[in-house]
This record gives C-alpha cells, structure tokens and sequence, in this order.
C-alpha cells in the first residue's frame, strides 16, 4: 500500500539523515583533533519498481558514512621538535603495544604525529600509538629500511642509547716556531738527532738537566673510553751548520699518560728557506700509533699528526713562537641531552659534549587507496582488502611526503561548511517527520470510513 510505503519512506530519510547528523556532530566535536579526517554523508535513494499499471511503491533514502582519508590539511607550527606533520601523501606506522610485537599484532596508521617519549623512552602520540621505524644497528650504525615487512620495524626508543664519546684520529696544528732560537744554548746536545732526543729525555726527567726544548706544542687526545690525554710536541734547533732549518722532534706524553712507552714518536722537522715545512726531508711520524698501557683498558689507536696542513701546519718564521690552532676530531664523554627528527625522518639524539647520531629512522606507507582504509579511531586506519598492499618508504622517497618538524596537521573540518550541513540535515529531517505525520492522518482518515 502507496501509504505505508510512504512512511517507510519518510522512516528512511529519518534514519539516513539521523546517521548525517552524527557525522556532522563528530567532525565539529572534532575540529581541533590533531590529523583527522571529516567524514561526510552520501546520501543514495532506493527505487522500488511499480507493481503494476496505476500502482506505485515507494521507495527511500538511505546514507554510508565516509571520510576522506586522503586529503590533506594545513600544517600548523607548534615549535615542539618531536611534533612531526607530513608534507604530501604517507601515513606513520605505529602499534597499540611497544615491544614483543609478533606478525598478530595490529599495525594501524595515522597522520597525527603529536609525539612525546614515555617513560620507557618510546616514542608514543597523543592517542597512545607508538611509532615505528627502523633503527640503526648498535655497532655499525648504520640504518637499514625494509621497504616489504612490517616485522622488520621495531617501536622507535630513545633511552637506550645511552652516552657517547669519540675517539681521536686527528689533530691539526697551526703553529710558527720561532727560528731565531738561540743554538749557543747545549750546543753539543744540538749536534745530531740521537744526542738531541736523549738530552730532551733527560730534561724530561729532571729539568736541572739536559736540554730545554727551543718550542713545545701542547695537545689533546681523547682515548676511547672519551678521556682526554696530554701530549706535547717539543722541538730543539739543530746546531749543524750544514742544517740550520732542521729540528729534532719528538712527542712526548704527561705525567700520568698511561701510553707504553715515552715518547711516542721521534724524528726530524725540515723547514725550507722560506720557512714552510719539508716533509720530504721530514721524519717526524704524520700518524702516531698510541699503544696505551695494558692495565689502562684502553684501546690502543692512530693518530694523524697534522702539520703539513694547508692552510695550518707549521712554519719557521722569525718572530716569536705562536701556537694559532689546535685542533681535534676527538669528543669526551657526553651524556643524551635532546632527541629530535628531521625532514627525512632521520631520529637524531644529541649530547652534551656536541655529538649528534642518528639513531633510527620513520617509516612511512603509502596505499593504492586510503580512502578505502579502514577506520579503527577517528585518527588511526588498519589496512582493508579494497585499500590494497601498503608500501613501507623513508620520508621524502618513492612519492611519500617529507617530515616537517615543529608542526601539526590540522583537522580537515570546515566549521563553516559543517554548520550548513547541520542547517540543511535538520531541514531534512524535518521534512522526513512530516512526511510520517501527513501517512498518519491519511490512515486515520482511511479507518474513518468504516464510521
């Protein structure tokens, strides 16, 4: 009957417009909610053939809730270094639990990326998803990406890294000696190389004695447990006619250097007529071998002694000793002081002592349709047979978009187009509810006939 039809027609557009007004209400409570995606109503009518010639049966409505998964808001700075929007297509990886993840456990991914550490140092967002990455390997640290399994992830975790130090393999000198030194002084120490270099290690033992150096340029490595060792150049003027732009060097350790043996390299430095140094006529070790002692544990390494660095190294001018520059590649000690991420989703810890490393990297995935994810939360999709494979890329490679630091995605809710919508779905629903009232009192009219 055409009536009863028409009140079922009128109880579908209640419910199809009930089901609007449900996503309209969550996209506006949602305004502010960092990376969601508004949701809209699409409304489809359902045709019911005429019985026959002069009959009719009417139809419906009936509404499927979508969202737009794949559009993308305006990033919104926040200038908290672990907050991360992305900038084009990808969505982060996280996992409802942080560690002892197996193949069962759910991947979810989301674009809301307002991230703080916990107290386990994992790195979780606001609604307690924990992100995943690949991290570098302890040893070599290196960072290796698997662009087809998920298992190859682990929750990104920053408190395990402990601190670092760095070893020296280099030290650069910029100095002048002056070559106006005074080789009336010990002449007969000055004679050669080995008479030079014991009556420095005698002066070494007891000042009262020996030979004074003419120059001595101090330095620093550091070991590799990150203690800082002293080491001196020290040079003495050749008193040999034939030689006047020749030294005998050596490197000795401080007190209390724990190296093997002292000194730890010893030759001869040659000058040119205009002062820059001969390192053809030079013996001076360019690598020093520092083999420390036993009952230090420490391990023994090479040092690369630049002084024929250019611009640097050293020179033989007429004007009084200048030590310029030292330099040293090595680092001490330093504790974790902050961890940040960079556009490439390179996780990066710094510590005290100036070192930065990455320690791991986000992943991103990328599907053939996201707007066919399926919804677990209003910011968190799992994977759908109709959203098709994920494909696992760094930030900023293979069409993923890259990171941007400091910033939020916004919700992508136009309050301006939801409150129209809230205008017209209760227009809508109105209409529906007259429609049950107008079948109602025609049946009451149709009941009355029997009367």
């Amino acid at each position: 009957m055409s009536i009863n039809g028409a009140m079922l027609a009128g109880i579908s557009g209640l419910r199809a417009n009930a089901a609007a007004l449900g996503a309209i209400s969550t996209n506006i409570s949602n305004v502010n909610t960092t990376g969601y995606k508004a949701s809209y109503a699409s409304f489809q009518t359902f045709l019911s053939a005429s019985m026959s010639s002069g009959s009719y049966s009417p139809g419906g409505v009936g509404s499927i809730i979508q969202q737009r998964v794949d559009q993308s808001a305006p990033l919104q700075q926040t200038g908290w270094g672990l907050d991360l929007g992305i900038d084009g297509q990808g969505f982060f990886v996280t996992t409802m639990k942080p560690d002892a993840l197996t193949d069962a456990d759910a991947r979810l991914f989301t674009r809301a990326g307002s991230l703080r550490i916990d107290e386990n140092g994992y790195l979780v967002n606001a609604s307690g998803l924990y992100l995943q990455g690949w991290m570098a390997d302890p040893t070599t640290k290196e960072i290796t990406s698997n662009p087809s399994d998920l298992a190859k992830m682990s929750t990104i975790k920053v408190n395990n890294v402990g601190g670092t130090s760095a070893h020296t393999t280099k030290v650069g000198l910029n100095a002048n000696i002056d070559a106006r030194a005074d080789i009336t002084v010990g002449t007969a120490s000055r004679v050669d190389e080995a008479t030079a270099l014991a009556a420095m290690d005698a002066y070494a033992a007891d000042p009262t004695t020996g030979l004074k150096p003419d120059s001595s340029i101090p330095f620093s490595v550091y070991d590799s447990q990150g203690g800082k060792q002293g080491f001196t150049l020290n040079l003495v003027k050749s008193s040999d006619p034939a030689s006047p732009n020749t030294w005998y060097a050596e490197v000795r350790a401080a007190d209390g250097v724990p190296v093997a043996a002292n000194p730890v390299a010893t030759g001869i430095v040659s000058f040119f007529e205009d002062g820059k140094i001969d390192m053809a006529s030079t013996t001076l070790p360019s690598t020093l071998t520092l083999n420390w002692d036993a009952s230090s544990g420490l391990a023994n390494q090479t040092v690369t002694l630049g002084i024929d660095q250019t611009p640097g190294g050293l020179t033989q001018k007429k004007s009084p000793t200048d030590i310029q520059s030292v330099t040293n590649d090595g680092t001490p000690f330093g504790s974790l002081s902050s961890v940040g991420i960079d556009e490439s989703g390179y996780v990066i810890a710094s510590y005290s002592n100036g070192v930065s490393e990455r320690i791991g990297q986000v992943a991103l995935a990328t599907f053939p349709d996201p707007n066919a994810l399926e919804q677990v939360s209003g910011t968190a999709w799992r994977i759908s047979t109709e959203s098709g494979a994920f494909n696992l890329k760094a930030p900023g490679v293979g069409g993923a978009g890259k990171l941007s630091p400091g910033t939020l995605e916004a919700s992508t809710v136009d309050l301006s187009a939801e409150f129209t919508n809230l205008i017209t779905t209760q227009r809508s629903y109105s209409a529906s509810s007259k429609i049950i009232t107008t079948a109602d009192q025609m049946l009451e009219e149709l009941l009355t006939i029997k009367r």
